[in-house]
């Protein structure tokens, strides 16, 4: 086999590959086999027909349309693996001389991973936010676990901020009931928003028995984003009384002894949790200012499936949140125009990212064993909400570890980048990052297990291609 490749563009090239005919043999052997046991031929058994026989009956044609099915995929592989060229998708391949028992043309274009040059990551500097714990943010834990043991006591006075009402509720659009827009006995907390615009208005004053109207937007449905006509009645008022924070709920509600510890171990829970989100900014800023140094040549088809895909995914998100396109747009601030605009950059810098870390890992020669797949596989199940068999026989059947072994790789390549840049937060302190472990808390220098776990903790978990993606859910 002969083959030769010709560069169409920095992401996109041409083989034309020459196959000499003794290499279709082997094709031409199992494509006569497998005609053999399809046919039947008068004096001969099933599966025992000559070849001459076929050609006769079945025609030549036939048996080197299935021979070249055949050899062509592999002879496509052998073609890239001599080349070193790593395609990027399907090829367009077209055979452009056949001549039998003399030889086989075949031409595949293909878009394929350009050629990086990968800039010097060694002392890259970037800067994240200060790490801000407010008292309050310790309060609205303290406050969210009090209200996990908190009663509720029915009262017989008008519903307030905080109540909790069982509510009927129907809406209607001229005159006429809106299929599925109608809950019966529901226990709502007044005051959480979330579900009607206008609803917690209107349950303020509310006593068991009174009814309002009130005109709203269905957040679903067919008639989402439209006007209906909403009528909530009021079945039930309780009152939620939440425990004192005190020796006595501390140990109730925790393995502390006292509500000091209790406040305590929430402020340097917090605090870790915290960190790692400040190392998480500390991995996007370094990856930026690297992305800052490289100019990457990206494959447009590969670049247009990606938008695709990531709009998709918006409009689903939005779908689920209750959101209209053009509400999220109005609460973000953006055209629509602009909207896809920043969309189709953090598509660009994400698939940049991905050919700069893939990179990187290959030169460092960096290596996945199974003991690092299959952590992997359970955290991916754990951030899904999934079983771990169930992803992981998932993974497997279909064919998505090769993918999932790209993301280990591109998380350690991302790891030797940030570790070996100094971040600075807005105060001038460095951040610590290398020596980070994935519960929040600091290891010690020569600890290796702590560096292993900081490189997961900082970059692994967080796929550089989330990037790319709006979050209209806090829209």
């Amino acid at each position: 086999m002969k083959s030769a490749v010709e560069t169409l563009s920095p992401t996109r090239a041409k083989m034309t590959v020459e196959v000499p005919f003794e290499e279709l043999k082997p094709s031409l052997d199992a494509a006569y086999r497998s005609i053999a046991q399809q046919i039947n031929v008068p004096g001969f058994r099933r599966g025992k027909v000559p070849p001459t026989v076929i050609d006769r009956q079945v025609g030549r044609g036939a048996v080197l349309d299935q021979a070249i099915n055949d050899v062509v995929p592999q002879k496509y592989i052998e073609a890239l693996q001599e080349n070193s060229l790593e395609p990027l998708a399907q090829p367009e391949i077209e055979i452009t001389r056949l001549e039998d028992n003399d030889s086989l043309e075949f031409t595949a274009e293909v878009d394929v991973k350009p050629e990086i040059e990968v800039p010097s990551y060694e002392g890259l500097e970037a800067q994240v936010d200060d790490i801000e714990l407010t008292d309050a943010d310790v309060e609205e834990q303290v406050q969210a676990l009090r209200e996990r043991f908190a009663t509720l006591t029915e009262v017989e006075r008008p519903a307030a901020d905080g109540d909790f009402v069982t509510i009927d509720l129907v809406a209607t659009q001229g005159g006429e009931p809106v299929e599925g827009a109608e809950v019966s006995g529901m226990s709502y907390k007044v005051g959480r928003g979330g579900m009607l615009d206008g609803l917690d208005e209107a349950l303020v004053g509310l006593s068991a028995g009174d009814e309002k109207a009130f005109t709203s937007q269905l957040v679903g449905g067919d008639l989402v984003g439209e006007d209906v006509e909403v009528t909530v009645k009021v079945s039930q008022v309780q009152e939620q009384e939440l425990p004192d924070l005190d020796d006595d709920f501390a140990q109730m509600a925790s393995e502390f002894d006292t509500a000091e510890e209790l406040q305590a171990d929430v402020r340097e829970r917090l605090g870790r949790g915290k960190r790692l989100e400040q190392a998480a900014a500390a991995r996007d800023a370094v990856l930026e200012v690297l992305l800052e140094k490289v100019s990457v040549p990206l494959p447009e088809t590969m670049v247009t499936d990606e938008l695709n895909a990531r709009r998709q995914s918006v409009e689903q998100q939005l779908v689920m949140a209750g959101l209209t396109m053009e509400k999220y747009l109005e609460d973000e601030g953006q055209t629509q125009e602009e909207f896809e605009a920043e969309l189709e950059r953090r598509v660009r810098d994400a698939v940049t990212a991905q050919f700069l870390l893939d990179e990187v890992a290959k030169q460092n020669e960096y290596g996945v064993d199974q003991s690092e797949l299959s952590e992997h596989l359970v955290r991916r199940a754990q951030q899904s909400g999934q079983d771990p068999q169930e992803f992981a026989n998932h993974m497997f059947e279909h064919n998505h570890v090769p993918e999932l072994v790209q993301e280990i790789l591109r998380g350690k390549a991302l790891a030797a980048i940030v570790e070996s840049a100094t971040v600075t937060d807005a105060s001038g302190h460095e951040v610590e990052l290398k020596n980070l472990r994935r519960d929040g808390t600091i290891g010690e220098p020569e600890d290796e297990a702590a560096d292993d776990e900081a490189a997961d903790a900082g970059t692994e978990d967080a796929d550089t291609e989330d990037a790319a993606e709006p979050e209209p859910e806090k829209a």
